[in-house]
This record gives structure tokens, sequence and C-alpha cells, in this order.
């Protein structure tokens, strides 16, 4: 940049936690910086308010130290803006020296097995963004289905597992919209059934996630003692990580204590991997798996023994995937934007990089790891942001009134972090009566109309 009288103009493309950690990592760097985060929701904190399970509390936790960021005056939050269509990379060029995309990932990984299309066999994406109030999906839920499966041993599989399980009044007390809790009210769900196709030491919960399966009074959570097996490379997991050791000592206890008579059942299934969804007339009646054995390494092999299980119902939660993003490259392999240590680069195989364009979070290195590690992804993105500044071209119209004409002239209502006190006011004023923190406020035109009711 030539011009160093000004801050550094950046946009941020995603104001869930990724976002939010790499304008904190922006600020407290040396340099001067203005920032804009865009959000496509009427309100921020991304997968936490819409990827978190509502009886989490401890994780929207988080939200108190991310406020903190927003609350700086060198950022701005620029929400109900869908990036490529409100705005496009070429308008950003016009206001930013550079732009970070941290868009996370929130569509399901495919699972290529017979049957995944049939009625009844359900994304956990979706799922997830049914219960938490996700204005773009459909207000009701299918939750007629007395014998469920969730496939995947990971925590957004215990999350769906947990809830499916928990009675509506169990989840009253949280944050659930009006909707959500109808719905959950009316589950006839009595055995939730999750599917692993590896054993104890390979599974992906989170010790705290996993013993708080057994904490409701409504849900008896039951391990078979066949399925506590261990190989050398299982053993070597568990003796390297501390994680890896508590998750088996807890599943362990559970294989060898007495069944108990909570009114909803959870399996937790080890060494079963599904081949098959099966049905009838369109409609899920079963799932087939086949029994797995440890090879000596951690890895599995398929024993040819199959086995069939009475569900109605299937959710499948074998991991995220990110969407393609208008005029930037794509791996659809990977789903990830290409990048070298945050940089965008033109494709898989490339080394050259798109300028001042970068990446951070689930849409840099895929959907893995806890929402604390992306703040190792900002950091390592904003310096090398900050290492190419100097040779930036620079925006064209670096205005802080500039984008926000832009927006206004082409009609778009987009929502303010002071919006955001005025929404989050509200809510809470929904939750008051009934004792409640919050009720989250679902519709668009709603969250609108408290956050910018001049736009609404």
């Amino acid at each position: 940049m030539t011009d160093q009288t000004r801050p550094l103009r950046v946009a941020i493309v995603g104001a869930g936690p990724a976002g939010i950690y790499a304008a904190d990592a922006l600020m407290k760097s040396d340099t001067d910086v203005s920032i804009d985060l865009y959000e496509r929701m009427p309100a921020p904190f991304g997968l936490i308010r819409y990827g978190v399970a509502p009886d989490h509390p401890r994780i929207k936790g988080i939200i108190t130290a991310l406020h903190k960021v927003l609350d700086k005056p060198q950022v701005r939050l620029l929400g109900n803006i869908d990036y490529g269509t409100d705005i496009t990379l070429d308008d950003l060029r016009r206001f930013y020296d550079a732009v970070i995309f941290s868009t996370g990932a929130n569509a399901d990984r495919d699972l290529k097995i017979p049957g995944i299309d049939l009625e009844g066999s359900y994304g956990a994406a979706d799922f997830v963004s049914w219960y938490d109030g996700h204005p773009d999906v459909p207000r009701t839920w299918p939750l007629d289905a007395e014998k469920v499966a969730v496939l995947g041993v990971g925590n957004v599989a215990l999350d769906v597992a947990r809830v499916l399980a928990k009675t509506g009044d169990e989840l009253l007390p949280t944050e659930i919209p009006a909707n959500v809790y109808e719905g959950l009210k009316a589950n006839k769900a009595v055995e939730v059934h999750v599917f692993g196709r590896r054993g104890p030491a390979q599974a992906k919960f989170t010790p705290l996630e996993l013993r708080e399966l057994d904490h409701s009074p409504t849900i008896e959570v039951i391990v078979a003692p066949e399925d506590i097996d261990y190989d050398e490379g299982s053993e070597t997991a568990r003796r390297s990580s501390k994680q890896v050791d508590m998750v088996a000592n807890t599943l362990q206890d559970w294989a060898i204590r007495d069944v108990g008579n909570r009114p909803h059942k959870l399996f937790l299934h080890f060494f079963e991997s599904p081949t098959e969804i099966l049905g009838e007339d369109g409609k899920v009646v079963g799932l087939r798996t086949e029994r797995t054995e440890l090879d000596g390494t951690g890895n599995v092999r398929g024993t040819g023994k199959y086995n069939d299980w009475d569900v109605s119902a299937i959710y499948r939660a074998v991991g995220y995937l990110s969407q393609n993003i208008s005029q930037l490259p794509f791996d659809d392999q990977a789903g990830t934007i290409p990048n070298e240590a945050g940089r965008v680069v033109e494709g898989p195989s490339s080394t050259t990089t798109v300028p001042a364009t970068y990446v951070t979070g689930w849409i840099k290195r895929g959907p893995v790891g806890l929402i604390g590690h992306t703040k190792g992804d900002a950091n390592e993105t904003v310096a090398c942001l900050l290492e190419d500044a100097p040779n930036f071209t620079g925006a064209t119209e670096p205005d802080l009134d500039a984008v926000t004409k832009f927006l206004e002239d082409k009609k778009v209502p987009f929502t303010t972090w002071d919006g955001w006190y005025r929404l989050d006011a509200h809510e809470r004023s929904l939750g008051e009566p009934e004792g409640r923190e919050r009720v989250k406020v679902v519709e668009r035109h709603d969250m609108l109309k408290a956050s910018e009711p001049d736009k609404a």
C-alpha cells in the first residue's frame, strides 16, 4: 500500500468464531486496522448460535469473549448480507485492502451407502439447524420414529443423540423457540442407537461431552461389554492422549454396570460399520451394519458378519462440509478453499496466490477440531496478511461510509452490532416471563424487526 496515512481496511466474510478470532488477531497486531465483519445471518456468532446444542450453555459462554472483540471501535458488524448476491468479491476489492473468508461448514458430508435417500434418512446438520432455530430451515421436523439410529462417533453425533433422547420439557429451560419445544414434546423416540465403525479408543468424543450423556434423568446410556476392545494401536492412542484414555475409561465403566430403568435408552455401538439403509415403500425400516474388528494398528477390517437393526429414522453425523464460494477456487474433494497457510491459491495443485485474499477456520482446513482451535488458524492467516500488506494494491474507496452507502443504495437491510444488542435484549425479554435466559427468535423478518426496526 502506498497510502500509510489511513488504517488497513480488511473485510472478513463470516462472523462466527473463526472470523471474530481473525479480527481479534488483527487488532492485537501493531498495525492500524479497520475491520468490517460480514455475516449472512441477521445475528453474529455463527456455529455457536446455530451449531451448538441448546443444552450446552458452557460452550455458548464463548460468546462473552467474542462480545469483547466486537465491542472494539476498530470493528463493525454488517449482518443479513448474502455474499455473492448482496456483495461480490469485486465489490469488496473496491472498499478493502484485503479480504478474509471464514464461512465455516454447514452442510452434511455424503455417506454413500444404499438407501441413504430413503424417507426417514436425514443429515445431522439439517436437524441441528432445526433445533437451533435457524431461520432458513423448515419450522417442523418429523419425530415419529420410536427407534432411531445416529451414524458417527463425534460430538455432533452425541448432540443429535442426546437431543433425540431427552424430553421436550428437559430442554424447555434452554433458549429453544416454541416451534422446537412443540416438536420435541411430541417426539416418540424411546431408543437411540449410535454407531461407530471402529472401537472406543478411536471415538472422536470429548470426555466432557460424553459424560454429559449420563446426566439426564430420562436417558439410560448402554454400552455392550463385547464392544470394549483394544489392540496395540488403541493402547498406544490411550497412552499418548489423556482425552482418549478418559473416553475409553468412561465407556468401560458404562459397559460393566447394570442397566437401570430410565425410560429412554441410548445405545453406543462400536465395531459396526453401516453398509445399507433398509427400506420399504420408500421409507426407512432398518439399518444393516457389518461387524468389524481391530487389525492391530487401531484401524479395523470387516468380518463378513452382518447385523440388521430395527430403526425407522437414521441421522448421519459423519462430518460437515463447506460449500463452494462465489468467485473463489474450491477443492471439492477436501471441501476447502485451496490455500497455503491461509493465502488463497488458484487451485488445489497451484502455488499461485490470489492477491490480498485469505481464509481461516473450517473453510481453510476442513471441519475438524474444537471451536478454540480456530484461534491458531486465525493467527497464521493474519500473520501472512500483515506480511503481504506492503504489496497490496489498496482499496479504491476505503472510506467507512462508502460500503454502507453501497449497501443502502442496493436497499440491502443490513444489521449492525448495535442491532445485535437490541435483538439480544428482545430475546432476553421473551424468556424472562418463563424464567429462561432467552427465547431465540427464528424468523428472519422478526430478527430484523427487533435489531433494525427502521429497515424491517
